[in-house]
């Protein structure tokens, strides 16, 4: 795990394709009951016009009881709810899946200690989906 404390991302090496480390995470955010919003894939949508760049794909999910009283205590966190997780490939061709830290959030937008609980959930589902 790296993190990147000037930006608030974690970065978590997968042993996985990008498209298959999407689909565990989505597996584990389901089985969460967690709200699964949307799949981008971004490197697949370029394709479409043309364009070539390595896999990318985004995945957007969370829970509006989770989230609500989050925004509702600091209204620009939803700016950047609901979660997300990013797998994408360096040039090197390994593959990565990167988060906003929870810690970086809860700076950004006064994020009150209490509700922090909430969305601290996203680490743990995140290192399980690069689990060997």
């Amino acid at each position: 795990m790296t993190l990147d404390a000037s930006q608030g991302l974690v970065h978590l090496k997968s042993p996985r394709s990008v498209p298959d480390t999407i689909l565990r995470l989505a597996d584990l955010v389901r089985a969460k009951g967690l709200t699964l919003l949307a799949k981008i894939d971004h490197s697949g949508d370029a394709a479409k016009v043309g364009l070539r760049m390595n896999p990318t794909e985004l995945l957007i999910f969370g829970s509006p009881k989770a989230g609500t009283p989050l925004m509702m205590a600091a209204p620009t966190l939803a700016i950047d709810l609901p979660l997300k997780a990013l797998a994408w490939q360096d040039s090197d061709g390994s593959v990565w899946l990167t988060y906003n830290s929870t810690s970086y959030l809860a700076e950004r937008h006064g994020i009150p200690d209490e509700l922090l609980s909430n969305i601290a959930g996203i680490q743990a589902l995140c290192e399980s989906a690069v689990q060997s």
